[in-house]
């Protein structure tokens, strides 16, 4: 499910949302089949089924297109594990899920995972995506004690650059859910947790990716 928003006041403003949404639908859709934005203009036109001027209406050039696609999937992303991660009160057991669901996402949410591999390092300290939210949720285990870090910041670094590799070898081995197990225990012991609480968590039964 696409992330919701308010909806428009009228049905001018709706209709050129639903414009907009499929512009960079088809951006998506072309970023997680080619990972690059080498198409024209007319070609995204057409897979959005808009005219070509429609869509300076809505975007200045191509870059600025697949730079909303991109912050559209990752929104998307964090909205899919904030759902499933809702009832976790435990910042560790969070990150431990978040790590475990994101291998999921290969098989419920291919078009996101692409988009992922190709795109998701440059926005790891973006303001949209799992970026604020890992980030809000290393400040509360380091305000607390939980995480054993000085720097939020660049303790998301270092954790967003081990689940894109995971995405990344996922998209080209075998990968089953031992190893986002294995994943997800190594980044709680890289953010402080003991051995074998971070074995723990790393195993506990999961939440539904919606």
């Amino acid at each position: 499910m696409r992330p919701t928003t308010a909806q428009p006041a009228n049905r001018f403003e709706r209709r050129r949302a639903k414009t907009r949404q499929a512009l960079i639908g088809a951006a998506r859709q072309i970023l997680a089949e080619q990972g690059g934005t080498d198409v024209s203009i007319q070609a995204i036109a057409d897979r959005a089924d808009v005219g070509f001027g429609t869509f300076y209406n809505h975007f200045e050039s191509k870059d600025i297109l697949f730079d909303a696609a991109v912050a559209d999937a990752l929104e998307e992303y964090g909205r899919l594990l904030d759902t499933a991660t809702a009832d976790i009160d435990d910042p560790a057991e969070t990150f431990a899920a978040s790590v475990r669901l994101t291998l999921q996402l290969a098989a419920s949410h291919p078009e996101i995972t692409e988009i992922l591999r190709f795109r998701g390092l440059q926005h790891v300290h973006s303001g949209t995506g799992l970026g604020p939210r890992a980030l809000r949720d290393l400040e509360v285990g380091r305000a607390s004690g939980r995480f054993g870090i000085t720097d939020a910041r660049v303790a998301l670094g270092a954790v967003g650059g081990a689940v894109l590799g995971l995405v990344q070898l996922g998209a080209t081995s075998d990968l089953d859910a031992a190893a986002g197990e294995l994943a997800a225990e190594m980044v709680l012991r890289m953010l402080g947790l003991p051995a074998e609480e971070a074995h723990e968590l790393a195993t506990k039964p999961l939440p539904v990716l919606g």
